[in-house]
């Protein structure tokens, strides 16, 4: 019994070993065999479209199911600007299976490009939602410290009628702050940013008392205070109905 299933394990052994052999020999593994003419893609579709997809993979496809290269495949879909992953495999006997992950923005960099919440830069087609996104700018080596002191002012100014939608960082090391309603709070070097914030902070909502409208413009950079410029006042309406006649 023990011989029979040992002759039984060699017979498959040598099969798995011959059956390559004569496929390559039959022509089973040529690059025309059994070709791959279905795509089946698995997406959101909320930036990328099928027919970009389609159109990245086209040249690939017809070629021989083992002859399909999967690695090719997925590089020139994570080529696309707004993916950020591809898993592709194959269904026996002609199907290209894709499943595309879509990068999700977090922010606009410089201006010109954004940045994904896997942290990663990327250029892509600016729309209506990319215009809504938080503006963050800073020489590129330093794009992870500008994210986190984004994250550190969001916090700050949670509670605050302020909403944060922008980071800057000068070339010099400035810092400064951009709110929902386009008012600007300079802060100046990263050492002495976050004690002059908190500073500002203490003292907002005196500061706020009796102004309906908010400030326009916050320097912190003060040893001892900030200064702040308000929006112009507007000129107060005429009497209506003209001067009253005796």
């Amino acid at each position: 019994m023990r011989g029979a299933i040992r002759l039984l394990a060699w017979c498959l052994a040598i099969a798995l070993v011959a059956l390559p052999v004569v496929g390559v020999l039959r022509g089973w593994f040529a690059a025309n065999r059994w070709p791959v003419t279905r795509l089946t893609v698995q997406a959101e579709f909320k930036h990328v479209g099928a027919e970009q997809i389609r159109a990245a993979i086209l040249p690939r496809l017809g070629r021989g199911f083992f002859a399909l290269d999967l690695d090719a495949v997925q590089k020139a879909v994570a080529a696309l600007p707004w993916v950020e992953s591809v898993e592709a495999r194959k269904r026996w006997p002609d199907t290209l299976i894709l499943r595309v992950y879509e990068r999700q923005p977090f922010a606009r960099w410089n201006d010109k490009q954004l940045i994904s919440r896997q942290g990663q830069v990327f250029d892509a087609p600016q729309d209506a939602e990319a215009a809504g996104l938080p503006a963050l700018r800073g020489p590129d080596a330093r794009l992870a410290e500008v994210v986190s002191f984004y994250a550190e002012a969001q916090k700050a100014f949670a509670g605050t009628r302020l909403r944060i939608t922008g980071v800057a960082l000068t070339e010099r090391g400035s810092w400064s702050l951009a709110t929902a309603d386009g008012a600007q709070i300079v802060l100046g070097d990263r050492e002495q940013a976050g004690r002059r914030l908190r500073r500002f902070l203490d003292v907002y909502p005196q500061l706020m008392a009796g102004h309906a409208d908010n400030f326009l413009y916050a320097d912190l950079r003060y040893t001892n205070g900030f200064a702040v410029r308000w929006p112009p006042q507007a000129p107060a309406a005429a009497p209506s109905g003209g001067t009253p006649r005796t």
